[in-house]
């Protein structure tokens, strides 16, 4: 792809984007109380968080890879799960990812 088309396509992308935010605040008010729309709303939340999270766990490039990046996530998961402070986490996935990079893995 050329640089112009690039450029475009995120010019084009970001106007997409700005246009949906627009009109999310053109949606009226009684309809965003209704309980299943909110119910939505947050599981579309996580849900893209979570294919983030994914996608910058294990893909480098245009290939996947397994790393020292996995096990943190893994460590991460287990704390959460155990309802661990958000610091926590996140200290005990970046020591996770950090012992395994010293040791030699990814």
């Amino acid at each position: 792809m050329t640089p112009g088309v690039v450029w475009a396509t995120v010019l084009l992308a970001s106007l997409a984007c700005y246009a949906l935010k627009l009109v999310g605040h053109l949606v009226p008010e009684h309809r965003l109380a209704d309980p299943r729309v909110a119910r939505l709303t947050s599981l579309v939340t996580v849900g893209l968080l979570v294919s983030l999270m994914v996608v910058q766990t294990v893909a480098d490039g245009r290939s996947l890879t397994v790393d020292a990046r996995v096990p943190a996530l893994a460590v991460a998961a287990l704390a959460f799960a155990l309802r661990a402070p958000f610091v926590v986490v996140v200290v005990l996935a970046a020591a996770t990812a950090a012992g395994l990079r010293a040791l030699g893995w990814g």
